[in-house]
């Protein structure tokens, strides 16, 4: 029988800052949203120990040439988790809704830990989605896009690391905000 935990390690209290550039910056700018930001300790994780991410806000994206979406949760900078680039709507969204949830598994720990990455990213932005009122409306996809789960990169857990969600869109022509977001440590060997 195990003992096991989860515990919220950060949140957005208020919306990050919108991105409308195409460089890759950080979805917790602003403010306050700065405070999403997490330093995990090292030492933390175990093998075994799940990361869980759930992060939404809204997009707008051009029409016919809209570029791509990229998220990544980034540890000192580095992405580990990384959606890969998505292609996004050719019929302009403007300011739709999307919603991510990223699940991954530490596989290994130490100087060169790793974790296994997969989830979901869903908006009415994702190429050949129909409007919502239109519908039917299937804009889901899962991400990594286009290819098998990976391991992220490897990162050293033996140090503490700042965990941030990161973004790059293609076209500047585009924008995303962070509305929410949440990090979870789900441990089943407890605190």
């Amino acid at each position: 029988m195990s003992i096991g935990y989860r515990e919220c390690l950060a949140t957005l209290k208020a919306d990050g800052t919108a991105l409308t550039a195409a460089a890759r910056a950080s979805l917790t700018q602003g403010a306050t949203a700065t405070g999403a930001r997490y330093t995990m300790p090292g030492g933390k994780l175990r093998v075994g120990d799940m990361l869980c991410l759930r992060a939404s806000g809204r997009i707008s994206c051009a029409v016919t040439t809209p570029g791509t979406a990229r998220f990544d949760l980034s540890f000192g900078g580095t992405a580990n988790f990384d959606t890969l680039a998505m292609p996004l709507n050719i019929v302009a969204q403007t300011t739709v809704p999307w919603s991510l949830e990223a699940w991954g598994t530490v596989r290994e720990i130490g100087t060169t830990g790793n974790i296994f990455w997969q989830g979901l990213w869903a908006s009415t932005a994702s190429l050949n989605t129909v409007a919502v009122a239109t519908g039917p409306w299937t804009g889901v996809i899962t991400v990594p896009y286009n290819t098998a789960p990976v391991i992220g990169a490897n990162v050293d857990m033996t140090v503490s690391q700042l965990i941030d969600l990161q973004f790059t869109q293609t076209a500047a022509t585009g924008s995303v905000t962070l509305h929410q977001y949440a990090l979870f440590l789900e441990s089943s060997s407890g605190f």
